[in-house]
């Protein structure tokens, strides 16, 4: 779905209307409106116990059982275990989605809870939980943020502008496309960012000594269970068992996260034009999904409303999006145009709108 582009003039967000038409809106307008919009998805906050209790049996169980399954029908057919895979990945990425919430402090009201359940998580899911944490609030502070996007938080939602791509060198401009280019991004490197990247704090500044303790810690919890499973099992029979789950889930995780953050329509703008909900309803996609797809994937392609309200638990997103009007004023993107949005890369600020390398390199000064 193509959309005009959301331009900023001296200060001013001008939103296209349905009818073609544009809207004005001043900084003052624009934070009094987020503050109504925030205060009206505020109900929607509080977690209820019973959900989170279903959903964390029916993720985690869910994956544990497939997992057995495939361990079991293994011992027939290596090939029948493997046709499990992209099942087990599924309750993996939705166990993903709920240490996310815990990570945010919006699946219990218990913050013991949700650090207790969200530590629980990433011995499945290979992302350590209070590093991960602490990374993504980061994330959610600058997220489409041109003057903030050199923190070190956020990798797939950020980008270079046009004048900055095409004032980089033949090699750079050459390593830069292949490390965007969607086979390396979004194939090759989330395995292994959750497979290795994930056990070390290389990226982590000196002074935070508890996420790197924890990331020591979550090591050691991953030999003990690893190599319990591996004494059961076998290892080779559990590398190629848990392999394939952790890089399809991983895979599919980062694409997600990736394309929700990207598309043609998608805004970024500068420190001094940036507000939270102008990020979140326009530098957000909303990614409408199949029901079994958005089931799996624990509401998440209701990006633009986590994004806006990030204490709203994923089983309430819906009930806040369909609830509050100004939410369902926002691009739509299917499942179809989501892969397209892969190739979206390069902020262009002359036309404010996302652009692929093939247009970036046209009308390009020889």
């Amino acid at each position: 779905m193509s959309m005009p582009p959301y331009k900023v003039i001296h200060g001013i967000w001008w939103f296209p209307l349905n009818s073609g038409q544009r809207v004005r809106m001043s900084s003052a307008t624009t934070v009094s409106a987020g503050h109504d919009i925030r205060r009206r998805t505020a109900r929607f906050e509080t977690p209820a116990l019973s959900n989170s209790l279903v959903q964390t049996f029916t993720s985690i169980g869910g994956f544990l059982a497939v997992t057995a399954a495939m361990y079991a029908t293994a011992a027939i057919s290596y090939w029948i275990a493997l046709g499990l895979a992209p099942l087990a990945a599924g309750f993996l990425l939705r166990t993903f989605i709920i240490q996310h919430d815990c990570g945010h402090g919006a699946f219990f009201r218990s913050r013991r809870l949700n650090d207790t359940l969200g530590f629980v998580c990433s011995l499945l899911t290979l992302a350590p939980y209070l590093s991960w944490r602490r990374q993504h609030a980061g994330h959610h502070g600058v997220w489409n943020n041109l003057d903030r996007r050199n923190t070190g938080v956020d990798i797939y939602s950020t980008c270079l502008t046009l004048n900055e791509y095409r004032s980089l060198g033949p090699w750079q401009r050459r390593w830069y496309r292949f490390s965007r280019s969607s086979i390396i991004a979004n194939i090759v490197v989330p395995p292994l960012v959750f497979l290795i990247l994930f056990r070390f704090p290389y990226d982590m500044p000196s002074g935070w000594r508890r996420e790197r303790l924890a990331i020591h810690l979550t090591n050691l919890a991953l030999v003990a269970l690893i190599g319990g499973a591996g004494l059961i099992f076998g290892f080779g029979r559990l590398a190629a068992i848990q392999l394939p789950i952790v890089a399809l889930a991983s895979i599919a995780g980062v694409w997600l996260f990736s394309v929700q953050h990207r598309s043609d329509h998608t805004v970024w703008a500068r420190q001094n034009e940036w507000n939270i909900v102008t990020a979140s309803l326009r530098g957000t996609t909303y990614l409408s999904l199949p029901p079994i797809l958005q089931w799996f994937t624990g509401n998440i392609g209701l990006h633009h409303a986590h994004h806006l309200n990030p204490k709203i638990p994923n089983y309430r997103l819906q009930q806040c999006h369909d609830a509050v009007a100004d939410l369902r004023d926002v691009p739509v993107v299917t499942l179809r145009s989501a892969f397209k949005a892969m190739f979206y890369v390069i902020w262009d600020e002359g036309q404010q709108r996302m652009v692929t390398f093939r247009t970036a390199s046209l009308g390009e000064p020889a």
